[in-house]
């Protein structure tokens, strides 16, 4: 709690080199310090890619593996990849692999699970991507995987991973904040998102059949392939590729699971005609067991509030966005005001110079195959963000009120 700014970025400096290094016993599960982990990465898109970058800087660490199913992706993450790196189209290619340990999954939502339930059964650890599930079915699916294994498998939510909001878990955990019955979270851009640019991308480069998967059947669109988050086959909008990252904090400081109810609206003010999910969102989601009610509010029109989370507590409320966190006594509480700001730049931004969240993520991640202890967010963490990202969505979809079954 007394830990200044420079010597918290001092332990986070030296906390990806030790999480990488330290110096574990091998043994017939684990692995030792100076024993090198090959990972395969799987859907080099945009957001594995920058995860490569890290994952490259991890001492103990090559990637041996690529795949991709479009020509440009492939070539891109092999870029990134050891010379005479492995390249392939079809992952289960990687995952047959006998020198490979391990994989890294960044692939659209609708292939997380399918590909991380397959790694499982191969003797690979994971690193998949959120959200961890792309419907609520294969929540139980996703942890049987992972437990039936006894496979190190971490999901991509890297705020757990980040120093400062450790330390605010603290602060919450403590209970100086008093008592926590509401949470305010937002996640709004001010982005021309929906634009719809000719990519001119050969259909031939792509392996649409397999991008699809178990997917309806439908012809070649390059604007959803390279969107596909906007689109319910592959992906579930705002609520799931933002609103899970705030979720998961809240979940992870209050001991929650899941949602008993969610009330959610939508519009298109920006995508109309182009995307299925919208881009202006809000849901208000209730936790009777805990006397807890979660409010989060998304769009792509405005950047007011940016990326940040609010738990309103009787004695304070504690801020905190992914470079800083705040406390805010309420006006009686006996609490004084404090603050940790890390990251450089504006309150509520999307990314900071400081954590590299990522980095630390990954780190943990290594850490903890050559340990074989459970990583800042097992699959049991993935399931229950995305469970209520899920029902936030059946409630836009349906114009009713979603009740957890």
């Amino acid at each position: 709690m007394n830990l200044s700014r420079r010597e918290l970025l001092e332990t986070i400096g030296s906390a990806a080199v030790a999480a990488a290094t330290a110096g574990y016993t091998s043994t017939a599960k684990g692995f030792a310090a100076n024993e090198m982990i090959t990972v395969g990465c799987i859907g080099t898109g945009g957001r594995c890619r920058r995860l490569m970058q890290s994952l490259a800087t991890i001492q103990g660490v090559k990637i041996a593996a690529v795949c991709d199913i479009w020509d440009f992706h492939l070539e891109e993450g092999r870029k990134l990849a050891q010379l005479g790196a492995f390249t392939t189209k079809d992952y289960r290619a990687v995952l047959d692999r006998k020198d490979i340990d391990a994989v890294l999954i960044g692939t659209p939502d609708h292939w997380h699970v399918p590909i991380m339930v397959d790694a499982c059964a191969a003797g690979k650890d994971v690193y998949v991507e959120k959200p961890l599930t792309h419907d609520l079915s294969e929540g139980q699916r996703a942890i049987e995987a992972q437990n039936r294994s006894s496979r190190i498998v971490q999901v991509g939510t890297q705020q757990r991973s980040m120093p400062h909001l450790l330390k605010a878990y603290e602060i919450v955990k403590s209970g100086q904040l008093g008592e926590i019955h509401k949470v305010h979270l937002t996640w709004n851009r001010n982005a021309p998102r929906s634009a719809r640019p000719n990519l001119n991308i050969d259909p031939k480069s792509v392996d649409w059949k397999r991008f699809l998967g178990t997917a309806k059947n439908q012809p070649f669109d390059e604007y959803r392939f390279r969107q596909w988050r906007w689109f319910w086959d592959f992906g579930g909008g705002i609520f799931t590729d933002l609103m899970v990252h705030w979720i998961d904090v809240v979940h992870w400081y209050l001991g929650l699971d899941h949602p008993a109810t969610a009330a959610s609206i939508g519009d298109h003010f920006q995508a109309k005609d182009l995307w299925e999910t919208p881009d202006t969102v809000q849901t208000v989601m209730r936790y009777p067991d805990k006397e807890v009610q979660a409010y989060f509010e998304g769009t792509f029109v405005s950047a007011r509030n940016g990326a940040m989370c609010e738990f309103m507590g009787s004695e304070a409320t504690l801020y905190i966005d992914r470079g800083r966190y705040e406390i805010h006594p309420e006006r009686r509480s006996k609490l004084k005001a404090s603050e940790l700001i890390l990251g450089e730049g504006p309150r509520g931004a999307d990314f900071y110079n400081q954590p590299d969240g990522e980095l630390l993520h990954l780190a943990n991640w290594i850490e903890c195959i050559r340990s074989r202890k459970r990583p800042n967010c097992p699959v049991e963490a993935g399931v229950s963000s995305a469970s209520a990202a899920h029902l936030a969505n059946q409630s836009l979809r349906s114009g009713a009120v979603a009740k957890w079954l």
